[in-house]
């Protein structure tokens, strides 16, 4: 092959393009810029903290390379192309280490930034006045010295945990450091004992490290209000010297009430006050008594009351009048006369006073007052007052003295001061009076002639109905002695007792009874029973006097109702009706019945009666052993006997024991085949109670087909071959149900044409039917098994038939008819069941 020139050039020169172009790539790899690095870039450290450092190049062999910071250095670890250095005692606001490395005639450089950090370890917020007006303005002043960055600090004032002023410093310099806030607020009395605080916070979370908190110690405000005026100062204008006088002082609108202090004052005499705080208010009270060695002569004293809150004071004063003022003097001749005696008496006072006697004319001013008298009896005990009267200060005083006439004299028993009858209630409290005037006083003493308890005079007594009767008063002094009979009734409410009125009552039916209930009281109470319950409809019982019932009373409760003019009583009688057993057809059927298979019942015979009667059943005939279910031998007569403590009662009980049907025999008439045209009958009998009903299943298409008047036998009058097939026979009680089935053959023409060809087969069939009939002879026997307990077993049921013929089957899903010639052969048939 041969190439042109021209097109050999351009070939080679693409070939040498692609050189150039690889040269020029392989050129720019090998000139890939080299670098220096700092890690940490940026770092952030506390105050007075360490830090390392990493300088490190991609260069392959650097000449040489260092670290430059003005920040204390305490180790240096290097390598080919790099090198760590540790920064300790940091404690610049900001630094900027330099990373360099000589390169390839180049200088390679990386810049970090150190910023320091410094908690806000002191958080002093500025002292808070000792006590502050309410509605003055404070300020609260906040310092937090050499805490940084500042652009990372905050500042919050606080009332408890309420924030009332929080500063923040963006935008400050790195380099700056502590910070101040102020907050002015006006004092309220919410403000009192309220504690103010300053809370600090460096919030380094957005370099990573967290909130650096630190607050100052909190201080306690306390606010005050005081009004401007005096307090409220109450007292006497006049004192007696030796008397007591009530003082005091109050003061309105104080904030805090309870902080506040209040004095008293006498001249130079300190009172002790009893102090009283209601909300906003606070008063003080005293007893004032000046004594006459306390003072030189009567006059005024001055009295002061003191109000202190919050270091400032309020100050109430006033005078008072002292004076002297005894009481008069009132003297008789003779303290103690006898009737006729003449008596002199006499009034006095202190000097510049006017006196006064009752029954006295009145005499000049300083002048005493008397009075001259005969004693009489109406004298006795009276009373003589003087009155003296004093001016003080424009003011008009009273002092009194009184003195009573003591005149003797013989006693008197009258109506007024002893009565002769007295009328008391039992178990009360109550006192004998029997008082009788005299001078001097009478001594007064009741006795009981008649003899029996004592009623003491004067001194209150419970009252029992044994103090009633006639007492004897003696009243009896130094100057005579009389007496006088008195009468005492007592009279008693209502009460009731076991004897006259029993709380339990018992009837037996039939018997006789009577009702009695009665009561003791004075006056003698009337007594109605009736029964409780519905009140409209309470039918009395005649209780007292025992009066006979005109029928025994229904059993229950009945309240008794004792009444007379002291009051009432009531009891409840029970009332209990008792009865001989007795059991009729609704306590105790007299016909019962079971279900065999079930678990064992109990015989239900129950009598009525009270007590309650205790019934046993027991068999007639012999006894069988208790069995968990029933059986058809449970069926019996059982005689049961209820008794009590009245007599006793007995019924005869018959068990019937009921059980579900079962198909005993199913037998086809005439056996074999049926010749068509022919009649065949089907007869089922069954076992079960109560007895059970029949019904049948043909084959399909049957038709022409007659029952009997129970069901129990099938019957077919010209037979078809439509009714060749197999039939099932079902026995049903409300105990459950059981079926057999039986196979009918209605042989037609087309079995004479095959007679021939199956002579052979007849042979063969001939020997499978005797070997049949050897192995069902000897091992379903007639009578060899029972039926109920082959059924309930699950085995096979052997079944003997009767009749002519018979056909036997399977009852279950299938069945075969066992076909037998010849007349009056058994058969058998064989039930297959399943438990």
């Amino acid at each position: 092959m041969t190439f042109s020139r021209p097109l050999l050039l351009r070939a080679l020169l693409a070939l040498v393009g692609s050189l150039c172009l690889g040269l020029l790539a392989l050129s720019g790899a090998a000139q890939e810029p080299y670098w220096a690095d700092l890690q940490p870039r940026s770092a952030l450290v506390e105050r007075g903290g360490s830090l390392w450092l990493n300088c490190s190049t991609n260069c392959p062999r650097p000449e040489r390379g260092g670290l430059e910071t003005s920040l204390r250095r305490n180790g240096t670890q290097r390598g080919l192309r790099w090198l760590a250095r540790q920064l300790v005692d940091i404690r610049e606001p900001e630094a900027h280490p330099i990373c360099f490395f000589r390169c390839a005639r180049r200088t390679l450089q990386a810049r970090g930034t150190i910023l320091t950090y410094q908690r806000p370890d002191r958080v002093e917020l500025e002292p808070l006045p000792a006590w502050l007006p309410v509605g003055d303005n404070f300020t609260l002043s906040c310092r937090v010295p050499g805490a940084g960055p500042r652009s990372s600090l905050s500042i919050t004032l606080l009332r408890g945990a309420q924030e009332l002023s929080r500063r923040r410093f963006p935008g400050e310099s790195p380099r700056a450091r502590g910070a101040m806030a102020t907050y002015t607020a006006t004092a309220r009395k919410e403000d009192h004992r309220a504690n103010f605080s300053c809370l600090a916070e460096l919030d380094l979370r957005p370099h990573g490290l967290g909130l650096l908190q630190n607050s100052s110690t909190p201080q306690e405000l306390h606010t005050f209000a005081l009004a401007p005026g005096p307090p409220s100062l109450k007292f006497p204008r006049l004192l007696e010297f030796g008397r007591e006088q009530l003082v005091s002082c109050e003061m309105d609108k104080l904030f805090p009430a309870d902080e506040a202090h209040i004095q008293l004052a006498l001249g130079s005499q300190m009172l002790s006050p009893r102090i009283l705080l209601d909300g906003d208010n606070l008063r003080a009270t005293a007893t004032l008594t000046v004594k006459e060695e306390e003072v030189e002569d009567e006059g005024d004293q001055e009295l002061t009351c003191t109000v202190t809150l919050g270091g400032q004071n309020r100050k109430a004063q006033g005078n008072l009048t002292v004076y002297s003022f005894p009481q008069p003097n009132l003297t008789t001749s003779e303290p103690s006369v006898r009737e006729g005696t003449l008596v002199n008496v006499t009034c006095e006072a202190r000097a510049g006073a006017q006196v006064r006697l009752d029954g006295a004319p009145e005499p000049p001013p300083g002048e005493p007052a008397w009075l001259t008298l005969t004693a009489s009896e109406e004298d006795d005990e009276r009373v003589f007052t003087c009155e003296a009267l004093l001016e003080v200060k424009g003011e008009i005083l009273r002092r009194n003295r009184s003195l009573e006439l003591q005149v003797l004299y013989g006693p008197r028993l009258d109506e007024a001061g002893c009565p002769g009858n007295w009328t008391w209630l039992e178990g009360m409290e109550s006192t004998l009076q029997c008082w009788a005037p005299g001078n001097p006083a009478p001594v007064v003493e009741c006795t009981r002639p008649e003899g029996g308890p004592a009623i003491p005079l004067g001194l209150p007594l419970p009252i029992s109905r044994d103090h009633a009767g006639t007492y004897q008063c003696t009243a009896s002094n130094l100057v005579g002695r009389t007496t006088k009979d008195v009468t005492v009734v007592v009279e008693y409410a209502p009460s009731f007792g076991e004897a006259g009125c029993p709380g339990a009552w018992t009837w037996v039916k039939g018997s006789d009874h009577r009702f009695s209930c009665e009561a003791d009281g004075n006056p003698e109470p009337e007594v109605l029973c009736a029964r409780a319950g519905n009140l409209s409809r309470e039918e009395p019982l005649p209780a007292s006097g025992g009066s006979p019932l005109g029928h025994a009373p229904a059993p229950g409760l009945y309240r008794c109702q004792a009444t007379n003019s002291r009051g009432s009583a009531s009891k409840t009688v029970t009332v209990r009706a008792e009865a001989p057993p007795q059991m009729d057809e609704a306590s105790c059927p007299s016909h019962q019945t079971w279900l065999e298979g079930a678990r064992a019942p109990a015989l239900t015979c129950e009598a009525q009666g009270n007590p309650p009667p205790r019934v046993q059943c027991s068999r007639e005939g012999p006894q069988r052993p208790e069995q968990p279910s029933v059986s058809r031998a449970d069926a019996g007569t059982f005689h049961c006997v209820a008794t009590n403590s009245h007599g006793s009662d007995s019924r005869m009980v018959t068990i019937g024991v009921e059980y579900r049907p079962l198909v005993a025999e199913l037998v086809a008439v005439p056996p074999g085949r049926v010749k068509p045209g022919g009649n065949f009958t089907l007869t089922c009998r069954a076992e079960g109670s109560p007895p059970a009903q029949y019904s049948w299943r043909t084959p399909p298409g049957a038709s022409n087909i007659g029952l009997s008047g129970n069901n129990s036998t099938l019957s077919v009058a010209g037979a078809l071959g439509s009714h060749g097939g197999v039939y099932e026979c079902a026995a049903t009680n409300p105990h459950g149900s059981h079926a057999l089935q039986i196979t009918v053959h209605v042989a037609g023409p087309w079995l004479w044409i095959v007679v021939g060809g199956v002579a052979g087969g007849a042979l063969l069939l001939a020997g499978l039917g005797g070997l049949s009939y050897y192995l069902q002879s000897t091992a379903c026997k007639k009578g060899e098994y029972n039926v109920q307990e082959a059924e309930s077993s699950g085995e096979a049921v052997c079944l003997n038939g009767s009749g002519a013929g018979a056909g036997g089957g399977t009852a279950g899903t299938a069945g075969t008819g066992a076909e037998a010639e010849g007349g009056g052969a058994e058969v058998y048939s064989i039930q297959l069941t399943s438990t």
